[in-house]
């Protein structure tokens, strides 16, 4: 579904990312991990046409994303942003209807079938008894899932989230990415996901792609990413990787003690 080749892009008068190759398929979550810093929420914007990349080779569904007007890519991909941008005046049914705004006509008539997609789109997100409800009057939590509902109205088969569960407590994040992998395998989509939590990461990636200083450090199944040598020189940090015996998943233990820093001097 996409492809990404050497991709190369400038940002702030500085090469945010350089040579990036990935591919994501549908029914695959890939994860983006690395330092602050890194790339991650760049490589998002330059996937997106935020951000036009200087050079290199970006297709989706085999179109070359350059060649995409803007209604093209929103048919194509949709945003789960890193900050809340929704108004507090807005309902909920109405964010969520805007994700079909390239589908309607000119004169911006909701059809039966964006209905239809708003509707379905509160239900995978547990959000219909909340579709009069103002967006100020939501916890961070349900925030966070009216963008993905917006994001799941647009009907795309590629799916993009920037670190869509900082901020939330740790009930909101596992209900969060409970619902991203659902939707990955029921709808058959592509996920691209910048994250932190590396056990997370862990639990919900099918491919994770770790950047250093904007290039790719190393990138393929968590278990071959996710070591403690990756993990060490990409972080600066020890950890420790274990392995959860009920589901074979990484475990991530950050090394506290100052005496296992890797920059405290022997």
């Amino acid at each position: 579904m996409l492809n990404i080749k050497n991709i190369q892009v400038n940002y702030g008068g500085k090469i945010a990312l350089q040579d990036v190759s990935l591919t994501a398929s549908r029914g695959k979550v890939v994860a983006l991990i690395g330092p602050n810093g890194a790339g991650k929420s760049t490589l998002i914007r330059a996937i997106s046409g935020t951000i036009p990349p200087l050079s290199g080779i970006l297709e989706v569904d085999g179109w070359f994303a350059n060649h995409l007007s803007a209604v093209e890519r929103a048919h194509l991909m949709a945003v789960v942003p890193q900050a809340r941008q929704l108004g507090g005046a807005y309902t909920v049914w109405q964010a969520v209807m805007m994700g079909r705004t390239a589908y309607m006509g000119w004169l911006g008539r909701e059809s039966k079938k964006d209905i239809i997609a708003v509707e379905t789109a509160l239900a995978r997100t547990r959000l219909k008894t909340f579709s009069d409800t103002p967006i100020a009057h939501l916890s961070g939590g349900e925030q966070q899932r009216v963008l993905l509902a917006r994001a799941l109205a647009q009907e795309t088969p590629i799916l993009l989230l920037d670190e869509p569960t900082n901020h939330l407590d740790l009930h909101h994040q596992i209900e969060f990415l409970k619902i991203i992998r659902t939707l990955t395998i029921e709808k058959n989509i592509a996920v691209i996901m910048a994250m932190h939590d590396l056990s997370f990461v862990a639990a919900i990636a099918d491919q994770v792609v770790l950047l250093v200083k904007g290039k790719v450090f190393t990138q393929g199944d968590p278990d071959r990413v996710l070591t403690e040598d990756n993990l060490r020189d990409a972080y600066q940090v020890n950890v420790r990787t274990l392995t959860d015996p009920e589901n074979g998943k990484s475990v991530i233990i950050p090394q506290i003690d100052a005496s296992h820093d890797p920059k405290v001097s022997r």
